[in-house]
Formats: C-alpha cells, structure tokens, sequence
C-alpha cells in the first residue's frame, strides 16, 4: 500500500501521500525520495523514520514545514491542507505501550485528511475504562484496535459496535507473547464478526484501510 516495489515509491492513491518506507534504506536514499516526491507538491510520509534521518533532511533546510512525530517515528510534509473528514476515526489501544503504533495509525490518518481520536489504557486488564467510552465508538464508521499481550481486545470492540474494526497486533508483550504472533493469531481467530487484521505493528495499513472506509461511506467515490 504505498511502499514501494523498484522505484521505493508510488502514490497509494488520489488525494492520498506519497509515502517512504524508511527502513533499509540509507539516509542518503530517503532524502532523494523525499525530495523527489516533494516536488510533486503533494504531501509525504516518511514512515519508521528515525530522528537522525529528520535531522539530517533538515539540514538541507529545503523543507520549512516538515515535522517529525517522535512517538510515530514518522516525518511528515503537508503540502497541501487535507479535506478533514467530517466523522470521527477512534484508535483505541489495550495499553501505553501500544501507543507507538497507535501513533503511526493516527498520523497516517490524519495526513489522508482523517479526524481522529486517541483512545488509551482500555485493554482487558482495564476493561471497565472502554465502556465510557461505547457511545462514541458506536457511532463510528471505522475504528482501528491496536493491542498486544494476547490482544483481546479487538475482539471485545468488535463484539461491540456494528462497524469494522481493523485490529493491529503489537509486539509488545512477555516471551511466550513471541513478539505479537500471539496477538495476531488471537484476532485472526476472533469470533467477533466485521474484525480484519493487518500485520504485526503496520499501523500505517490499519490507517489507510480505515481512511479508505470512511472516505467511500462518506463521499461515495
């Protein structure tokens, strides 16, 4: 979706950034993608990017309005101002430590032109903090779960509300968790009907799956 196959980028879609997937690639080659893809004048993320990585762009000082989100590891140029969603695209995470991923989700959301809303600390082992927060996830399009642990939680969500819910396992979690194979071999098994999975940690696919759910209930196209 977006990271690239020979030339390391393409435009995922219409309206959409162009983005960079950082890892395995020099700081050297990202900053000619970046630079590349900027001239186009349309918005970019550069996703796993590590903080020398924006440093080092930055001392090119040719982009004023690149920022790095810290949390997300993500660097991000708007160029052009995204149409904000008229809904509302709750990330819910089981914990604190699921929050760097929740953060790749929000980012990438928010760029594709998404509202968002951060929802944290409801895992299982905090169960009774969701239900405040029911009435909100009930009325939502699309909501994104990010979990690890045993990553339950999706499955409560979806057992929930009547949307889809795209569930992100992390790796986070002791050693029999397996570095969040548990996780994603718990949501894939969910019986909670309307659950999708994407791969461990790609919070940045859960956010353009669910960018593309809100976008086509709410424009159609």
């Amino acid at each position: 979706m977006g990271f690239a196959c020979v030339d390391h980028h393409r435009q995922i879609r219409r309206g959409f950034p162009e983005v960079i997937y950082c890892p395995g690639k020099t700081t050297e080659q990202i900053i000619k993608i970046f630079e590349s893809l900027a001239a186009k004048g349309t918005n970019v993320l550069a996703t796993r990017a590590e903080q020398p990585v924006f440093e080092a762009l930055a001392r090119t000082e040719k982009f004023p309005k690149a920022r790095y989100e810290k949390s997300a590891r993500a660097i991000v140029l708007e160029q052009k101002k995204p149409k904000p969603s008229k809904s509302v695209i709750p990330i819910v995470t089981a914990g604190t430590a699921d929050l760097p991923v929740a953060s790749e989700a929000k980012v990438t959301a928010e760029i594709m032109g998404q509202r968002t809303e951060l929802i944290c600390d409801v895992g299982v082992a905090g169960l009774h903090r969701l239900f405040g927060h029911l009435p909100k996830l009930q009325k939502a399009n699309v909501i994104i779960v990010v979990a690890g642990m045993e990553g339950a939680l999706a499955s409560v969500v979806g057992g929930l509300v009547s949307c889809p819910v795209i569930a992100v396992p992390t790796s986070v979690g002791y050693g029999s968790s397996f570095e969040g194979l548990s996780a994603l071999l718990t949501m894939l098994n969910s019986c909670a009907a309307g659950v999708t999975v994407v791969n461990i940690d790609n919070g940045f696919s859960a956010a353009v799956t669910a960018a593309m759910i809100n976008r086509k209930i709410e424009t159609g196209k």
